[in-house]
C-alpha cells in the first residue's frame, strides 16, 4: 500500500469512528438541560434524573444544567435520593469549560481532572471546583448560586 492509499484508508477509518460515536450519543438520554434561576437559586426538578423503563425507574448519575446568565454550566451529580453535588464546570487553572466523563470532570485545555465531588485529582489545577449548596424542597433541587 502506498502512502496516499494509507492516508485515505486512515482518514475514512477515523471519520467512520467519529460518526459512529456521534450516532450512539444521539440515541442516549440527554444529560444537558436548561433551567430557570429564581432569585439566587437554580431550579431543577428531581425528575430530570429519572429514566423510566416500563414500570421501573432508574436514575442518571449526573445532569448538566445551563442558563444564559451563567458563564459555565453546572454539573449536578446524584449520589442518592437525598445527596447531590453541584459543581461549576470551570477549571480552576485557567477557567476552561470542563467535560464530564462518568465520575470525572476533565479539562481538555491542560488535562486537569476533578472528582464528582469537585476535588482536584490531577493538575495543573491546584484548587477544587466551586461547589454550590443543594437544598431539596419536595421534588425540586434548589442550587444556591450565592
Amino acid at each position: 500500500m502506498n502512502r496516499k492509499q494509507f492516508l485515505k484508508t486512515c482518514g475514512f477509518g477515523c471519520l467512520s469512528g467519529v460518526l459512529g460515536v456521534s450516532l450512539l450519543q444521539s440515541c442516549s438520554t440527554s444529560q444537558v438541560t436548561t433551567k430557570p434561576i429564581k432569585g439566587s437559586d437554580l431550579i431543577v426538578p428531581i425528575s430530570d434524573f429519572e429514566i423510566k423503563n416500563n414500570d421501573k425507574t432508574e436514575y442518571k448519575k449526573y445532569i448538566i444544567v445551563q442558563n444564559e446568565t451563567l458563564t459555565h454550566p453546572i454539573c449536578i451529580y446524584r449520589f442518592s435520593a437525598t445527596e447531590y453535588s453541584a459543581l461549576f464546570m470551570a477549571c480552576t487553572h485557567q477557567r476552561a469549560e470542563l467535560q464530564v466523563f462518568g465520575d470525572k470532570l476533565q479539562c481538555s485545555a491542560h488535562g486537569s481532572e476533578f472528582s464528582n465531588r469537585g476535588v482536584v485529582e490531577n493538575g495543573p489545577a491546584s484548587m477544587d471546583l466551586r461547589k454550590f449548596p443543594v437544598v431539596i424542597e419536595n421534588t425540586i433541587l434548589k442550587i444556591s448560586l450565592k
